[in-house]
C-alpha cells in the first residue's frame, strides 16, 4: 500500500505523527467507450472554446463565474492557502460512537502510526476503544477542508469523511409521512420473515453478482469471439416480459415466511447426511406412521362397539 498523505493528529499538546492510506478499492471491471462501426477507442479533447486548440493539464487553471466576472485562480494560489498548508488531523471533539449517523460518511482511511509514534498512536487507539468514543476531527485534504470521525478498528485507528451538515437532504416527497394502518397479524407475520431470515453478518458470504457476469461474459467472448450466446453461458430460461404475480400484503408474508422456513430446513436435512440417508429415514417414518395408523383402526372399532353396547344398556335400563 502507498500513503496518500502524511501528516500528524493534534489532541491538545499531543501530536501523533501518521500516514493516510485509502482503505477501500472498487473491484468494478473497468471498461472503456469504442466506436460501434470499427471498435475504434473513445477519447475525449479538453479544447480551448477560445482559440479551439486541446489543451493539456499544466496549462489548466480553475475559475469561478458569477455570471459577470470571470476569476482565473491557479493552483499555486490555491496551495497558498492557510487551510491547504496544514498538515494536521485536529481533534475537536470526543463523541459516543452511536451519535454519529452513518448517512454522513463518506470515504474511509487507515492511519498508521509515523516511525517515532509508536507508543502515543497505541494510547489514543486504547483510549478511543475503552471509552467507546469516536473522535469528530477537522482536516484538509486535496483542497478541500474535510470533517472527519476518528475510530478504532481492529487494532487500528480509521479516519472516515463525513458530509457536512448541509450536505445531508432531508427526506421531502411524498409517503412517509402517511397515515398507514398495520395490523397485529401483519406485523406478526413480518416479525416472522424477519426471524427467519436473522443471522450474523458475514461480508465474505455476499458477492457483487454483477460484475461475475460481465466477468463471465468477457472471458467467453475472449475465449469464442463475438458470437457468443447469452442464454447458453449464463443458462437464462427466463421468457420475455414475463411479470411478478401480485399479492397482497398478508399472502405475499405468509408465503415468503414459508419458503424461508423450508429453506432453513432444507439446509439443515442437507447438512445432517445424504440424499440416500434422508430417503431411506423418510421411508421408514412412512412405514412407521402406517402401522401405527393401521394399529390405531382396530381400537377404534372396538370404541364404537362398546359405545353402541353402552347405548343399548342404557335403553334397557330405562
Amino acid at each position: 500500500m502507498r500513503a496518500i498523505w502524511k501528516g500528524s493528529i493534534t489532541f491538545g499538546l499531543v501530536n501523533v505523527p501518521i500516514s493516510v492510506y485509502s482503505a477501500t478499492e472498487s473491484h468494478d471491471l473497468r471498461l472503456h467507450q469504442v466506436h460501434d462501426a470499427d471498435g475504434g477507442r473513445i477519447r475525449y479533447q479538453r479544447r480551448c472554446e477560445i482559440c479551439g486548440e486541446p489543451v493539456e493539464w499544466d496549462h489548466i487553471n480553475k475559475a469561478f463565474d458569477d455570471g459577470d466576472r470571470t476569476v482565473v485562480i491557479t493552483d499555486d494560489e490555491l496551495s497558498e492557502l492557510p487551510t491547504e498548508k496544514s498538515r494536521e488531523i485536529e481533534i475537536l471533539q470526543f463523541v459516543p460512537s452511536d451519535q454519529v449517523d452513518p448517512i454522513m460518511m463518506a470515504k474511509t482511511y487507515y492511519l498508521a502510526p509515523g516511525s517515532t509514534s509508536a507508543k502515543s498512536y497505541a494510547l489514543l487507539r486504547r483510549t478511543l476503544e475503552e471509552t467507546d468514543r469516536t473522535a469528530i476531527v477537522s482536516f484538509t485534504l486535496r483542497q478541500r477542508t474535510q470533517l472527519g470521525a476518528l475510530r478504532v478498528r481492529e487494532d487500528v485507528m480509521l479516519l472516515q469523511t463525513l458530509l457536512w451538515d448541509d450536505e445531508v437532504r432531508e427526506p421531502d416527497f411524498a409517503g412517509v409521512d402517511k397515515d398507514v394502518r398495520i395490523s397485529a397479524k401483519e406485523l406478526e407475520m413480518s416479525q416472522a420473515l424477519v426471524e427467519n431470515f436473522s443471522g450474523d453478518f458475514d461480508p465474505s458470504e455476499y458477492t457483487d453478482e454483477y460484475q461475475a457476469q460481465l466477468r463471465t461474459l468477457v472471458e467467453a467472448k475472449l475465449e469464442q469471439g463475438e458470437a457468443v450466446d447469452t442464454e447458453e453461458t449464463f443458462g437464462t430460461d427466463r421468457e420475455e416480459g414475463e411479470e411478478a404475480e401480485v399479492l397482497d400484503l398478508m399472502e405475499a408474508l405468509r408465503r415468503s415466511v414459508s419458503a424461508a422456513k423450508e429453506k432453513k430446513t432444507g439446509a439443515s436435512s442437507g447438512s445432517g447426511g445424504s440424499g440416500s440417508k434422508a430417503s431411506s429415514s423418510s421411508s421408514a417414518k412412512k412405514s412407521t406412521t402406517s402401522s401405527k395408523d393401521e394399529a390405531k383402526k382396530p381400537a377404534a372399532k372396538k370404541k364404537t362397539g362398546t359405545t353402541a353396547r353402552k347405548k343399548t344398556a342404557s335403553k334397557k335400563t330405562a
